[in-house]
């Protein structure tokens, strides 16, 4: 079943989230627990998630932005595309990520973007074939913090 994320999806994200870079679960502190009602509260802010067996096995973010260009119309960030390795293969990311095409399309969005920092020639094709291109586009990020992902 793929959805959005609701308030007691935290754990199972958290859980999930090991398979894309972070090395442990944090606690749910005061900070984590406000982060997660700040993204719960944002109409603009969208956590897809796919559920299995009662467990969360792959998501995306899905992010819409408000725009003084082009007319008006917003755009869309994707992020944090990820599945449980035990459930690779079975086209979950593909439905997350067709699930943030269609909140970016039911929002008037005129395109959607996403980076990744992948050099698997395998997730460059993923996403060319989700309907990603790299044609005609340089990204770039300034990272402003330095992240201890070993917590």
């Amino acid at each position: 079943m793929i959805r959005e994320a609701e308030e007691k999806d935290l754990k199972g994200l958290l859980e999930l989230y090991l398979h894309l870079h972070e090395t442990s679960v944090p606690e749910t502190d005061e900070k984590l627990k406000n982060t997660w009602n700040k993204i719960l509260g944002n109409s603009d802010y969208h956590l897809i998630v796919a559920e299995e067996d009662g467990r969360i096995v792959s998501s995306c973010t899905c992010i819409v932005v408000p725009n003084l260009t082009r007319g008006g119309l917003p755009y869309a960030l994707v992020e944090n595309v990820v599945t449980n390795i035990d459930y690779r293969g079975r086209h979950l990311a593909s439905a997350c990520l067709e699930y943030a095409r269609k909140i970016a399309e039911e929002n008037d969005c005129y395109k959607i973007m996403l980076i990744t920092g992948s050099h698997d020639p395998k997730t460059h094709d993923f996403y060319r074939n989700a309907g990603y291109s790299s044609d005609g586009k340089t990204a770039y990020y300034c990272m402003l913090k330095e992240v201890n992902w070993k917590q």
